[in-house]
């Protein structure tokens, strides 16, 4: 993981750890850096990158930043404005853009933002490129053979230019209307755009195929992103549903790359959901390519039953929807997720889709003529139980022998009725201690156990 760039971008308080001046030079980067890969090949066009940004209201700051320092480098910089993740992934494939740069931090709060940075492709960008960024940002810059003080700017007709793109969004939202198998006709569904990106697109779609669509947190103002609303706060739209008599609901994060479902009873349907309803469509249906639905490490335990009992195979990455497609790509998979809603269909979509998530979800519900309940009632979802320990050193305390000794005793007493997972935050120093049983109070009882080891050998931080 990057000094700046996590495994999602380079994420911060607007202004305090992601400041404007970032923006700039990471735009003065790739501006330079794109036009210098045209100009060995060749090419002498300018550099192509197109930006979206979500709603929040720091980032016109950033999108006015970037666009700075990349017509300054010589690049033209493409606007789609208020947009999803997903919708600037797909621009950058299919209307052949060097690279991509979404302005959002997904589910956190207002005050915070994120640079995510997509190549060509219309995948998360390369960490070759990510670490000349950061070497760009700390002056250390080496790259095409020799040490860069600072990059050269562009002068005369090679400075580079802006322009609006909103067409590339329309484009967009075409392209998932044009994936709608079924009309919607008749279908009662709730949005919750969470005041972010889907505002003004997620809507749009579900009209376009015929549903009678009733929307919550559409209004943005800038400072209302993610605030009570979306796929973090999902009550709300399980209230919704149930008070409108819904047939089903959809909540988005701030970017739209993630969505949880809400049945026509309330009940909250997870990522974890998501993957055995579609994984089990594909596979009735022949179309499970490898027979194999990617998870991360923290899917549930009883998503593993009911997938061997369906005879489909799983794997498990890290945690981090990165991680699930690079084993995608690497293994031809065609569906893998999180249980946080973030859902790869590699068919049509190169990064998890909130919106795309949500339509094939209605696909299923039209196929099989059933309702949302009806489609999750064979999943049983084990307890889960996550605690965090703020620990003084988190190799040391995860190596501990006691600590594991005290992992592999509650391992060996759960047996195939649950499980048992440790790891390290990924951004944090912290220890997660996480158990899956049959009972909540058999969860809370063999976490408590070990982060009791931890706290008495002395790893914990005062």
């Amino acid at each position: 993981m990057g000094k700046y760039f996590g495994t999602d971008g380079f994420r911060g308080e607007a202004n305090v750890t992601l400041t404007a001046d970032h923006a700039y030079r990471v735009g003065r980067f790739l501006g330079w850096y794109y036009g210098e890969l045209r100009r060995r090949s060749g090419n002498q066009e300018p550099p192509r990158i197109v930006i979206g940004k979500d709603t929040r209201r720091s980032s016109y700051m950033f999108e006015y930043t970037l666009v700075s320092g990349l017509v300054a480098s010589g690049a033209d910089a493409y606007l789609l404005h208020v947009t999803t993740t997903p919708s600037v992934a797909y621009i950058a494939r299919t209307d052949e853009f060097d690279c991509g740069i979404m302005i959002s931090a997904s589910h956190n709060p207002f005050y915070d933002n994120g640079i995510k940075l997509i190549n060509g492709q219309g995948e998360k960008m390369e960490e070759s490129v990510i670490s000349l960024v950061e070497d760009y940002i700390d002056g250390k810059l080496e790259v095409f053979g020799q040490k860069w003080e600072e990059v050269p700017f562009a002068t005369r007709e090679k400075i580079g230019c802006t322009v609006d793109y909103v067409s590339g969004r329309n484009r967009y939202i075409g392209y998932l209307i044009s994936l709608g198998m079924y009309s919607f006709r008749g279908m009662k569904v709730g949005l919750d755009c969470a005041n972010g990106s889907a505002w003004n697109i997620a809507k749009a779609v579900f009209d376009a195929l015929g549903a009678k669509t009733y929307v919550i947190n559409a209004e943005p103002n800038g400072t209302n992103i993610n605030n009570n609303a979306g796929s973090t706060h999902i009550e709300v739209l399980q209230k919704f549903v149930v008070e409108n008599g819904l047939d089903v609901g959809f909540a988005y994060d701030g970017d739209a790359d993630r969505c949880l479902c809400v049945d026509e009873l309330g009940n909250v349907v997870t990522g974890d959901h998501i993957l055995y309803i579609y994984g089990r469509y594909m596979k009735d249906r022949d179309k499970l390519v490898t027979n194999t639905v990617v998870t991360t490490v923290m899917s549930n335990f009883g998503l593993y039953k009911a997938f061997d009992e369906l005879g489909i195979d799983y794997a498990k990455t890290d945690v981090g929807d990165k991680y699930v497609y690079e084993y995608m790509m690497q293994n031809g998979c065609r569906i893998g997720g999180e249980q946080s809603g973030h859902i790869i269909f590699s068919k049509y979509a190169s990064t998890g889709d909130g919106i795309l998530t949500s339509l094939k979800m209605m696909e299923v519900m039209m196929a099989r003529k059933k309702k949302m309940s009806e489609l999750t009632a064979d999943l049983k979802i084990y307890p889960q139980v996550l605690k965090n320990v703020r620990v003084k050193d988190k190799a040391v305390a995860q190596a501990d022998p006691d600590v594991q000794a005290a992992v592999q005793q509650v391992a060996d007493a759960l047996g195939e009725s649950g499980r048992i997972l440790v790891r390290e935050s990924g951004t944090e120093p912290l220890i997660r201690v996480m158990v899956e049983a049959e009972t909540e109070e058999l969860c809370h009882k063999y976490v408590d156990q070990v982060v009791q080891v931890i706290c008495d050998k002395g790893h914990k931080a005062e």
